[in-house]
């Protein structure tokens, strides 16, 4: 390495984000994932065994995926190579994949290739990492925040152990950032004296949704924008904090994972009639943009699949909720929506259409279907009529009271549908 690589290097350092400079180095510094890589987990055993399985590491932005892969890169004796989905292609896969063959001839030197963001790769992308996975070529580990059930080829999946590393805790992303205040004190890197309230460490790390990056960005944003006092010392507020960050981004992806995560966390706080939590799933869809006529087209679902005859007002209210939703759309239309919601979780519930209906379609798809009953037709010509249309019909209004009459096919008779 020449001098101008050494000089590139060092400013390179000292212009790095916070976020950078606080990227743990080694197991015992990753905060927040002690059931993954804690003393005697699987994971670990196997990284200080040096026996590195190919592994898929999910989970969520800022918990550490592409931090754990570096920290296998320096405890593993294997070459390690990384590519990113977003920039890298099938040439660079290949070319990665001929460095790899070439050292494991020359010098029995096991890869590990490292895709970050892998749920990127196309179908053909990931078929063409497979038989190299598979031969022993390389070693992969990738990291994805997207469900690898969904977005990782079921092949390479199969090879592969998926290890889900979890969202970090406001207690740990606290301590996060109390270290990120130690390391910019310790290296003089600010020029003013520092002094953070723990009111103001508790919103940072509450606001970043168990991002740890999002919480250091979030640091340092707040420790450039505040004009220190007189005395040359910046104090770091909640107040000022929030004012600097304003917060407007939700955890919320309208074609990923959490959107159905999220949906169902709604339709399942309504149909346990907790009317609080029915409210706040539909507010973190709604204040993170989701079209407002999807949750409503949803809530009429429900509003006869899971109350239906319960309570038949409960769909008259979801329709006409859909309906001002139209009309009106967002913002306005949130309180409607809301009351929506909060009327069908404070309503009774009753799936008996919900399971009628669907013996229906059962018998429909397995049962022969028969004809229609004679007495049950019309018969509006003559030669209908002779051939037995009608015959023995019994029309209710001529009766008083229930009429003892067929109304299903014969293989039928008898049949309920509805429980109730």
């Amino acid at each position: 390495m020449d001098l101008f690589d050494i000089k590139d290097r060092v400013e390179k350092r000292k212009q790095a984000p916070l976020a950078e400079l606080m990227r743990p180095e080694t197991l015992d510094d990753l905060i927040g994932q002690e059931e993954l890589v804690g003393a005697g987990s699987p994971l670990r055993t196997l990284l200080e065994l040096d026996a590195v399985p190919s592994m898929i590491l999910w989970g969520p932005p800022g918990v550490g995926k592409t931090t754990l892969a570096r920290i296998v890169a320096k405890m593993t004796k294997a070459r390690f190579t990384p590519l990113s989905a977003t920039t890298s292609g099938i040439a660079d896969l290949k070319k990665a994949v001929e460095e790899a063959k070439e050292r494991r001839i020359l010098h029995g030197e096991r890869t590990i290739v490292f895709i970050d963001e892998i749920h990127r790769w196309n179908k053909a992308q990931q078929d063409a990492f497979l038989p190299h996975v598979e031969d022993g070529t390389v070693t992969l580990i990738g990291a994805t925040t997207e469900n690898p059930s969904f977005e990782v080829n079921s092949a390479l999946l199969s090879r592969s152990r998926v290890f889900i590393l979890k969202s970090l805790e406001a207690d740990a992303i606290r301590s996060v950032l109390e270290r990120a205040l130690e390391l910019v004190r310790k290296r003089e890197a600010y020029p003013y004296k520092i002094k953070a309230g723990k009111d103001a460490l508790a919103y940072l790390a509450a606001v970043a949704n168990g991002d740890a990056r999002s919480a250091l960005n979030g640091l340092e944003l707040g420790l450039r924008s505040v004009r220190p006092d007189a005395k040359g010392v910046v104090h770091l507020r909640k107040e000022a904090l929030a004012k600097t960050l304003q917060k407007n981004h939700l955890l919320y992806d309208r074609q990923g994972e959490e959107h159905y995560n999220i949906i169902s966390a709604l339709h399942k706080s309504m149909r346990g009639s907790d009317a609080d939590a029915a409210l706040y799933w539909l507010g973190r869809m709604l204040e993170a943009g989701e079209d407002p006529l999807y949750v409503a087209r949803r809530v009429v679902r429900f509003a006869a699949e899971d109350i239906g005859l319960a309570d038949p007002q409960a769909l008259v209210q979801c329709v006409a909720a859909y309906q001002a939703c139209h009309q009106i759309g967002m913002p306005e239309c949130d309180v409607i929506l809301a009351q929506a919601v909060a009327y069908c979780a404070r309503a009774p519930k009753s799936n008996a259409l919900y399971a009628g209906y669907g013996k229906v379609k059962a018998d429909i798809r397995e049962k022969p279907n028969e004809g229609v009953p004679l007495h049950l037709r019309n018969a509006p010509t003559k030669l209908m009529k002779s051939v037995g249309y009608g015959k023995g019909y019994k029309y209710n209004p001529d009766f008083d009271g229930p009429v003892d009459q067929d109304y299903l096919p014969e293989s039928l008779k008898g049949r309920k549908y509805l429980d109730v």
